[in-house]
Parts: C-alpha cells; sequence; structure tokens
C-alpha cells in the first residue's frame, strides 16, 4: 500500500496527515503477524529515529480512538494492532507467539444465532469474536 491509501484512510476519518501517523499505519500494514506496540516503535524508528517513543504511543492511541486500527490483546496480555476489516475471529498460536485472522461466516452465524435466543437483559450485541488459543500440531 503507497502513501496515497494511508492519506485517504486519515483523511477518511477527518485526522491530521502527519509522517508519524503514516508511518504506524505502513508499520502495521506491513506486518502479517498483527504487530505489537514494540514492533511498531522498531519500523518506524528504523526510518525516523527522532520520533520519539511517547509520540509513537500517542499515535496508535489516537488511531485507535477514530477506528483507524484496533487493539487485539493476546492471552498473555499484550496488546497487537490491526486494520479494522471483514469481521473475522482470532487464532493465536502460543508456541509461536502468531496471531492470524480466523474467517469463519458459519460460526458467526451460529454465534449470532445463538445470542439473539439468550436475549440478554440490558444488552445490545454490537460484535462477537472468538479468540482461539492452541499450539502447532506436530
Amino acid at each position: 500500500m503507497d502513501n496515497n491509501k494511508f492519506i485517504n484512510i486519515l483523511k477518511d476519518k477527518s485526522l491530521k496527515i502527519t509522517p508519524q501517523r503514516i508511518l504506524v499505519l505502513k508499520a502495521i500494514y506491513i506486518s502479517k503477524n498483527h504487530p505489537t506496540a514494540e514492533s511498531i516503535i522498531k519500523y518506524v524508528k528504523k526510518f525516523n529515529s527522532s520520533i520519539s517513543t511517547g509520540t509513537i504511543y500517542k499515535v496508535l492511541e489516537t488511531l485507535v480512538k477514530y477506528g483507524v486500527i484496533r487493539k487485539v490483546e493476546t492471552y498473555n496480555n499484550i496488546m497487537r494492532y490491526e486494520f479494522p476489516d471483514k469481521n473475522h475471529h482470532h487464532i493465536y498460536y502460543s508456541d509461536r507467539n502468531i496471531l492470524v485472522d480466523y474467517h469463519d461466516v458459519k460460526l458467526d452465524l451460529i454465534l449470532s444465532n445463538y445470542f439473539k435466543k439468550k436475549k440478554i437483559p440490558d444488552l445490545k450485541i454490537e460484535n462477537i469474536k472468538v479468540h482461539i488459543i492452541g499450539r502447532k500440531n506436530k
């Protein structure tokens, strides 16, 4: 994805376009493994060592706040980041510290129907996410 796509993403959310925001978005985009803040910081500093760690954390929080990116917590309480695309779940491979997207329309339908029938009082369900934790089969 070129910088123009990142610029358009920021424009769509009425956010100021800054080199820091573009670098953070690029770091998340090129990572195929839901990057941690630390790996994003490492990527950004490789291209601009003068950006402070605090600035990168502020950029991440702003992008989450405006829905540009989403936080995903792993079972060991490590925050990772992703672009909010189609509804999906996650599989976390604990032995390899890898988080991957898991798309399953049938599972989505089962969960949606289940919770419609449950009619939990005072709850309007906005989204349902399954977070599967496991190890690679040997």
